[in-house]
């Protein structure tokens, strides 16, 4: 119906035909060539999963976003950084800046649940292990420790680009976490 008949009700743009979309949008088109009155300007960012196993579908999809156009590319949550370095390896062949996900581990149970449960997400075990051992009630501030200890090393060995710490119902301690970062 309307302009757009090839539109279907839900799964008519993958995250590639949506980055396209938005590039189109841009010179002032719309997705099937109409012209707009007037043109937009984004900045378009995307997601990879540098823990994916297999991760080539991951690298795959990761080229062809940047070929789409995308500013820069936020991770799925990251732990192990001598896996994010071998990622960021290959990663840095492109033009696109890079932020490293971080979520705020809250004990030793959410780093378990997470591994089990969210897709491409991998909680090392001695991660879980400092978690498990910290003193009855100090979970969250080992949590806040290790975000921390992370960030600064991801700063100071210049790995990517930036962070985006995702303090999951904890939005208030992200001062915190910066600070213990040293930033």
């Amino acid at each position: 119906m309307g302009d757009h008949p090839d539109a279907k009700p839900v799964f008519d743009l993958d995250s590639v035909h949506l980055i396209q979309t938005v590039r189109t949008m841009e010179q002032g088109k719309d997705i099937a060539g109409n012209e707009l009155n007037g043109a937009t300007r984004f900045c378009v960012g995307a997601i990879v999963t540098p823990e994916a196993n297999p991760i080539e579908p991951q690298l795959l999809k990761f080229e062809k976003k940047i070929r789409a156009g995308i500013d820069f590319v936020q991770t799925q949550a990251i732990y192990d950084l001598d896996n994010f370095k071998r990622f960021m390896q290959y990663a840095r062949r492109f033009e696109v800046k890079i932020l490293a996900g971080i979520i705020l581990l809250t004990g030793a149970g959410m780093a378990r649940y997470m591994n089990a449960n969210v897709p491409g997400v991998v909680v090392p075990d001695e991660l879980i292990r400092e978690l498990a051992g910290a003193p009855k009630g100090q979970a969250l501030q080992t949590g806040i420790a290790i975000a921390g200890r992370m960030i600064r090393q991801i700063k100071d060995e210049n790995i990517c680009d930036g962070v985006h710490i995702m303090a999951i119902g904890h939005e208030g301690l992200v001062p915190q976490i910066l600070e213990t970062a040293g930033l």
